[in-house]
């Protein structure tokens, strides 16, 4: 119920005011039945400005982080979060791949919408990253249609680091469903996983027009980090 005010009286409203979001292909969400919509991640509102947008009812697999802070603000955060249509995902450990395919699997037997964003992360410069194979393994097992979604202006509205966005107009674009059934049955074999969750991320980045890396955005995101806690470790000398 929280869900439906949340989205028609108290945060829908303000999010089509702020963005001014322009939809495109919403025809392609299928009206009924179970289904995922992948898209690319560039901004935390992500997560808010397409179940603002969509006729259905859509839940998201969300890193259990946002779920588990101290505090009256932890808890109203966690609660927010869930009222949302979010699930925490523990990102950490061995089982934490299995555990979100598990919960996807769950949400897509019940015939609902389930958003993922094959990434794995946010993009932290606005380009377009590796998808990782979660999302294939949850389309083939459950026999349903992948509707690739492009994000596009809400890395300017609000980049990695902002806590409240500028006001920015964005576009929210859907495109044709992505039928899989011609793996069938495939969904253990590493070679079809991979080709699958390219084919997602390449509808993405058709309708995103972002540039594109072959690497994981965690991984880079890891590498820059180290690389800028050894500067600050050990600061270059300047020229004499």
């Amino acid at each position: 119920m929280f869900y439906y005010v949340l989205k028609y009286v108290l945060l829908g409203p303000l999010l089509r005011v702020a963005f001014r979001p322009r939809i495109e292909g919403l025809d392609h969400v299928p009206a009924s039945g179970a289904a995922i919509v992948a898209g690319n991640h560039l901004s935390f509102a992500d997560h808010f400005l397409m179940p603002a947008v969509l006729r259905r009812r859509i839940t998201f697999l969300a890193k259990a982080e946002y779920f588990t802070g101290p505090g009256l603000k932890g808890r109203l955060t966690a609660f927010f979060f869930r009222s949302a249509g979010q699930i925490p995902v523990d990102r950490s450990g061995k089982e934490a791949g299995q555990a979100a395919i598990r919960e996807g699997l769950g949400v897509l037997a019940r015939d609902e919408l389930l958003g993922i964003y094959p990434e794995g992360t946010r993009s932290h410069d606005g380009r377009l990253y590796k998808g990782k194979v979660g999302v294939a393994v949850m389309a083939l097992r459950a026999g349903v249609p992948v509707v690739p979604c492009a994000m596009i202006g809400t890395f300017e509205a609000q980049p990695p680091g902002r806590k409240i966005p500028k006001l920015h107009p964005v576009v929210i674009r859907f495109g044709e469903p992505l039928d899989f059934s011609r793996y069938a049955g495939m969904e253990g074999e590493k070679a079809v996983l991979r080709a699958v969750t390219d084919e997602i991320l390449y509808a993405i980045l058709s309708l995103s027009g972002q540039e594109y890396v072959d690497r994981y955005a965690a991984d880079v995101k890891a590498e820059e980090a180290a690389k800028a806690d050894r500067g600050r470790r050990f600061p270059r000398l300047p020229h004499r």
